[in-house]
């Protein structure tokens, strides 16, 4: 099935989005910073023949409007997500994110009454560890006429995901950074300041931690393990990070099998 794209209007503007699917439960995606959901072109078309799967550009991203300028917070953007979701008719979704993608996913989950939330890589980050980076993880951009801001992404993809990042998912990464160089870090430093865990453990819905193994952010699954009250875990074996780019058919697989667990959670014991 074809994915299509569309916008929805919010309180910040328009927000862009991709969707897959014409019927069945509803899946929204959210992706890292300081990407877009271009990230899920794979994934979308798996989903969408047996969901009504959505991937959201995030405010300032992509093709979304940004919001009125860098001082917003988690939830805010996480509010203007759940507006945008609500626009376009979504109803008691799965929501998914990666890395800033899986706050914004704890964030909007309440107002969207999500039935379920599939995360990767929840930034759980100790005050140390925030410190460090809101200090030295989003240098500016040098955008010069030489061009060195292209040198630099891809330098800083390569350095970040490894060496052996595949040249299709370099160039993705490296293009949606510079699309947005002048705000890339906006997100970033929302999500390097905020802190989910109290919102992921008031949320009584069943939680996936699907990642990858080797993710930077795998570390934090054991925390997020006992905060979330009905949790579990999927690790796909070997991959250093991106599961939903390395490894699409198996991200779409394993989330599918968890929206089915959901449904049949809600629809109770049978008689």
């Amino acid at each position: 099935m074809r994915t299509r794209g569309g916008y929805a209007d919010t309180g910040w503007g328009q927000v862009h989005y991709r969707i897959n699917g014409d019927s069945g439960p509803w899946i929204g995606l959210f992706h890292e910073s300081p990407l877009s959901s271009a990230v899920y072109e794979d994934v979308l078309p798996l989903l969408g023949r047996h969901v009504r799967a959505v991937a959201f550009d995030t405010p300032g991203y992509g093709a979304s409007d940004p919001p009125p300028g860098p001082g917003f917070e988690i939830p805010d953007y996480g509010g203007v997500l759940a507006q945008a979701a609500a626009a376009i008719g979504m109803e008691r979704p799965v929501l998914g994110g990666v890395h800033t993608g899986a706050s914004l996913a704890i964030a909007a989950a309440a107002r969207l009454r999500a039935r379920g939330l599939v995360l990767s890589g929840v930034p759980l980050f100790d005050a140390d560890e925030r410190a460090a980076f809101l200090a030295d993880w989003t240098p500016e951009a040098p955008v010069d006429a030489e061009g060195s801001q292209f040198g630099w992404a891809v330098e800083r993809f390569q350095r970040t995901w490894g060496p052996d990042v595949p040249p299709g998912m370099l160039h993705l990464a490296a293009v949606e950074l510079m699309r947005v160089a002048d705000r890339y870090d906006w997100a970033y430093r929302a999500a390097f300041r905020h802190d989910p865990s109290e919102a992921l453990a008031a949320l009584d819905v069943p939680v996936l931690l699907l990642d990858a193994e080797f993710d930077m952010l795998a570390p934090k699954d054991p925390i997020a393990m006992e905060l979330a009250r009905d949790a579990r875990l999927a690790v796909l074996p070997g991959l250093p990070g991106q599961p939903h780019l390395r490894a699409p058919d198996d991200y779409a697989r394993t989330l599918l099998c968890f929206v089915r667990e959901t449904a049949d959670l809600e629809r109770g014991p049978r008689s």
